[in-house]
């Protein structure tokens, strides 16, 4: 059944696009597990669980969105385009080398190291573009109109939105008496798909840092605003401007955005390492930390999930703190 919002224009993107990209992607990617850390993990009430998709191909969500793109996009002998803070560079990589296709994938110089190296390891040509996630767009648009190749955005095109949106699916099924989902936001093509795939069903809550504010400044002005981006999450959550699909879904299905502190963040990453011994990378620490916080406190019969969307992030720095 295709969802549409109340009062609005169909939205970009439904159960029955991530249900496609759902049979496109079997066989693909990895069916990522969901674990109980148990009681009183993170120091808070609630039945939480952990959606691992830091154990996808390439040590994030990305491929689920790269390969939907790719498997309904024409693509000729120049290949596929894409701009990326590292993740997405990464999925977009993999993916290619999997189907065939040429890459180039266009990184700002403030993407980790770890992430660079391993996109040039699938074969990808990589360009590292100073400054922040914007200005590698803007270099790798121009490349797409001097070369004609296919490309990607991370998380403003809806076969994109629609892969990433398969782990909300996979969620379903995997906790049916679910409550409460929280993502990590960064453009918004991951809380985008989860929030299409759940709509009404189950409460959707998106976390953000204080440093990238991105969706919180689009849903406060009601369309997508460039902000200042910057922080121990910025690699991954620091997209300039939230995508427009994700906007539209957000203003419909998302119950609420919340923003937290970078050394929340910090704390919260070293928390799943200490406790669960998840090595996952800041962004992705982004929904924990929103618990320490207390910025949402579960209810004590709550089933709430968190979504450990990354692991691309050097693990020297990981030891065990009290939280």
């Amino acid at each position: 059944m295709d969802l549409v919002a109340p009062g609005s224009e169909p939205l970009d993107v439904t159960r029955f696009d991530i249900e496609e990209a759902a049979d496109r992607l079997r066989g693909r990617i990895r069916h990522t597990p969901v674990i109980d850390p148990g009681p009183g993990t993170f120091g808070v009430p609630g039945r939480l669980a952990l959606k691992l998709e830091l154990l996808q191909y390439t040590g994030s969500f990305k491929p689920r969105g790269a390969f939907n793109r790719m498997l309904t996009a024409e693509i000729d002998e120049s290949g596929v385009l894409a701009a990326s803070g590292g993740n997405f560079g990464l999925g977009v990589a993999y993916a290619a080398r999997e189907l065939g296709h040429r890459a180039e994938i266009f990184v700002p110089e403030t993407s980790p190291a770890v992430k660079i190296d391993k996109i040039r390891s699938y074969g990808a040509d990589v360009h590292v573009v100073p400054g922040y996630y914007g200005d590698a767009y803007a270099a790798c648009e121009e490349r797409a109109f001097e070369t004609g190749a296919a490309f990607l955005h991370p998380y403003d095109q809806p076969t994109v939105v629609a892969g990433q949106g398969t782990i909300g699916r996979e969620l379903a099924d995997q906790l049916p008496d679910l409550d409460t989902v929280l993502v990590a936001v960064g453009g918004g093509g991951l809380i985008g798909g989860i929030a299409a795939w759940f709509a009404t069903d189950t409460r959707v809550i998106g976390v953000e840092p204080e440093l990238c504010p991105t969706m919180t400044a689009a849903l406060e002005a009601g369309e997508p605003v460039d902000v200042d981006v910057s922080g121990v999450a910025a690699d991954s959550l620091g997209a300039m401007r939230a995508g427009l699909i994700a906007l539209q879904i957000a203003k419909v299905y998302v119950d609420r955005m919340i923003l937290v502190p970078d050394d929340e963040i910090v704390r919260a990453r070293h928390a799943i390492w200490d406790e669960v011994r998840l090595a996952a990378e800041p962004g992705a620490a982004a929904p924990v930390a929103a618990l320490l916080t207390g910025a949402y406190i579960p209810a004590p019969d709550e089933r709430v999930a968190l979504v450990i969307c990354g692991a691309n992030a050097d693990p020297a720095d990981l030891t065990i703190v009290e939280v």
